[in-house]
């Protein structure tokens, strides 16, 4: 009998994509298992539209997609989140610091950043009105549920579009009325994936269903139900549908009435982005910032865009996992479109390039039909001789 493994023993490989947060908490690779989180996840409550509206706020997605915040996925070689909810990135924290950097307050000062739906709350209304009194910063942000997008509308000459969030900043007028100051566009980066994710969440409910008190340890063990169905990245078609928003918005927040504009991607994104834009040098600032410029430019102190390049921060017992800003970069509309249009399109022309191998693959395709076309095959490497084993060194 032969000692060997069956197929049917064989450790299966394990797969490339799974559903990485669960109504905001982390399923994938630990997972969760904290009264908050088992509360959001029963209740199927978002809880970043929750807290930006300081009330319970169910998960906005279709029942296929229930509460599927990030996706961990290889595409990049590498395991990395990558987001496909947008309210996943209402991060407190970097809307502060979003609002800080757009218009121009000290670190450390006191500034109120809150979503337009509170000011429902008459008290939460009147202490805006005094803040704004007082001098004190104070930015109203819209979102698509959070007050309602804002945007341009279209003429005979440019096109309508709608900016994921507006920072607008309230300011006394000369009158010493309440007024509006500069406005800052804020634009979040989410990611399609191929396949479906119904059954893999349809096996999260049923997880939560029948293992309520031991959740988190039944999903550990089981991480395929994560997985069921759910395909790698579209990148691709994403940053050729977001990269004329983006230029344009750049363009926008590069106008005098407003404050600039900011793009917040995940870093999986930003990895995912390279081979589009040739690949660029970031240049180190000063002040724990960087700069794509193109060659031979001096970076900028303040330039009118911005790119948010963030991380999940990984925790099973801190939830939900707190999203820390990896790269800041400053750059523009100009230098962007140099990078994508240029630089990347150069490095598709260099010999051996993809243009080489399109013209292999077009010989190779028309070779079938016309032989005289197909490519010659490259020529085999000649087998050398083994080199005789040389017995080991000793120490005498």
């Amino acid at each position: 009998m032969s000692g060997g493994t069956s197929p049917k023993q064989k450790q299966k490989k394990e797969p490339n994509n799974f559903i990485a947060e669960w109504f905001g908490h982390r399923v994938y690779p630990v997972v969760a298992q904290t009264t908050a989180s088992l509360d959001d996840q029963e209740n199927q409550r978002c809880p970043f539209l929750s807290n930006a509206k300081g009330e319970h706020t169910e998960c906005v997605k279709r029942v296929s997609s229930k509460g599927v915040c990030a996706i961990s996925s290889t595409s990049n070689k590498e395991r990395q989140d990558w987001l496909v909810c947008p309210y996943r990135a209402l991060d407190t924290s970097m809307l502060d610091n979003a609002a800080h950097r757009l218009f121009g307050f000290g670190e450390g000062s006191d500034v109120a950043v809150l979503a337009a739906t509170v000011l429902t709350h008459k008290d939460t209304a009147e202490e805006v009105r005094q803040r704004v009194a007082a001098g004190l910063p104070t930015i109203i942000y819209f979102q698509e549920k959070l007050g309602g997008e804002i945007g341009i509308s279209a003429t005979d000459r440019s096109p309508e579009l709608s900016f994921d969030a507006t920072m607008i900043e309230l300011v006394l007028d000369e009158q010493g009325n309440l007024g509006l100051g500069r406005y800052g566009i804020f634009e979040i980066q989410t990611m399609d994936f191929h396949g479906t994710y119904s059954y893999a969440v349809a096996n999260l409910n049923s997880a939560l269903h029948m293992h309520k008190e031991g959740f988190g340890e039944a999903v550990g063990k089981q991480p395929w139900w994560l997985a069921e169905e759910v395909e790698g990245p579209n990148i691709s078609n994403v940053f050729k549908r977001t990269f004329y928003q983006m230029m344009f918005k750049f363009q926008l927040g590069a106008h005098d009435t407003s404050a600039g504009c900011i793009f917040a991607i995940p870093r999986s994104v930003w990895d995912s982005w390279q081979r589009h834009l040739g690949k660029p040098e970031l240049v180190d600032y000063e002040d724990d910032t960087w700069r794509l410029v193109k060659p031979d430019h001096e970076p900028v102190e303040n330039p009118p865009a911005w790119i948010y390049v963030f991380d999940t921060e990984l925790s099973d017992t801190e939830t939900p996992n707190p999203l820390k800003l990896w790269r800041v970069i400053g750059t523009d509309a100009a230098t962007l479109s140099h990078y994508a249009l240029d630089v990347a399109p150069e490095a598709a022309l260099e010999a051996g390039g993809a243009i080489d191998r399109l013209q292999l693959s077009m010989k190779g395709r028309l070779g079938k039909f016309l032989p005289e076309l197909k490519p010659p095959r490259p020529p085999r490497k000649k087998a050398t001789k083994k080199a005789a084993a040389k017995p080991p060194e000793t120490m005498f």
